[in-house]
């Protein structure tokens, strides 16, 4: 993630390649200049409970190759397959966008982006489930 600008809130925390950071008491602004680091704003992190559905499943794996707690190949073998189980059922096309943007994240090793556009996703599932159910 080369040229990454993190802009924190006061107190927030975010893992940068597996070490929690946390910001003091004023809004912050933190540069990363290395490239192919890996960060997760904690906040946007999701407990292991709560991935009950496709598409949190999905962004749990992006999380874990994000907090090292995955190996990167595997990783990414088994996120690209959630994505492919994911086209199967979302057909409308902003959500193909989605995640053909989170497929060509995944291969460039950009997870983070991955996750951000997977979660894009969430809603439109909830309303798959809702109708599913009604």
């Amino acid at each position: 993630m080369s040229g990454l600008v993190l802009k924190l809130a006061p107190n927030e925390r975010v893992l940068i390649n597996g070490a929690v950071i946390e910001n003091g008491d004023r809004r912050t602004k933190i540069a990363i200049k290395t490239p192919n680091v890996n960060v997760l704003r904690l906040r946007d992190a999701i407990h292991p409970d709560s991935a009950r559905t496709p598409v949190t499943r999905a962004l749990y794996i992006a999380q874990l190759i994000l907090a090292g707690d995955a190996e990167p190949e595997e990783g990414r073998r088994q996120l690209l397959l959630a994505i492919e189980q994911l086209s199967q059922v979302f057909d409308d096309r902003d959500s193909r966008l989605l995640l053909a943007d989170s497929t060509a994240a995944v291969v460039e090793s950009n997870f983070y982006q991955a996750m951000r556009k997977l979660r894009d996703l969430i809603p439109r599932e909830s309303r798959l489930f809702a109708s599913a159910r009604g």
